[in-house]
């Protein structure tokens, strides 16, 4: 069973035991996708209505970004564990001799950098949903504001831990090139993004506490 397709105890469970995956990759996936559901859901709640009808174009296509990222994400929870199997069998690979040491390092760098493309993508689409919420909380449905805030913190939080998730892997990698070209491409998309995610929180317990 493909762990996107278990009932919410039954991940939960297989998070909490010993079983390598599913792991951080996974989870920070899947608060992603409740992260950006959360966006859909207040834009449902916002179509329609005549108070925001000069919104309704904006909200709608902040709807389908919002539907597209939300699948992505899910569909990761799944390509996250399957990325890091390898990773976790060539942590145990023999290393007795000097063949077996060369083998088992090649293994690793290939493996660890196998185990870094879902977070890099985790990163770059939370990203992106971060900065719908950014647009959703100017127009969306004052009834549904709270919203907007929990789903732009479970993205703050599921892009910080896509964040760890490269980190740990690039901290083993030797391949210099590979690890610049990781953290320019993510790095500052996490600082934007986290930048971001607190403004849009600011705002909405502003219009929380007026």
């Amino acid at each position: 069973m493909r762990f996107a397709d278990m009932t919410c105890n039954e991940f939960v469970d297989k998070l909490a035991s010993k079983s390598p995956v599913p792991g951080g990759g996974g989870a920070a996936a899947l608060v992603g996708a409740i992260g950006v559901a959360l966006s859909s859901m207040v834009c449902n709640l916002t179509i329609g209505k005549k108070k925001y009808a000069e919104f309704e174009s904006d909200i709608k296509n902040i709807l389908k970004k919002a539907e597209g990222l939300q699948h992505a994400l899910m569909q990761m929870i799944d390509e996250d564990a399957e990325n890091f199997l390898p990773l976790s069998k060539a942590y145990g690979m023999p290393q007795s001799t000097e063949e077996e040491k060369r083998l088992k390092e090649e293994t690793l760098e290939k493996t660890l950098k196998q185990a870094c493309e879902v977070p890099i993508k985790i990163v770059k689409i939370c990203y992106e949903a971060i900065k719908l919420h950014s647009e959703l909380v100017d127009k969306g449905s004052r009834l549904a504001i709270s919203d907007v805030g929990v789903g732009v913190q479970a993205l703050r939080a599921a892009i910080i831990s896509g964040w760890l998730n490269i980190i740990i892997n690039i901290n083993s990698i030797k391949d210099k090139d590979y690890v610049d070209n990781v953290r320019k491409e993510t790095e500052p998309l996490v600082k934007e993004g986290i930048i971001l995610a607190d403004k849009v929180y600011e705002k909405v317990e502003n219009i929380l506490n007026k």
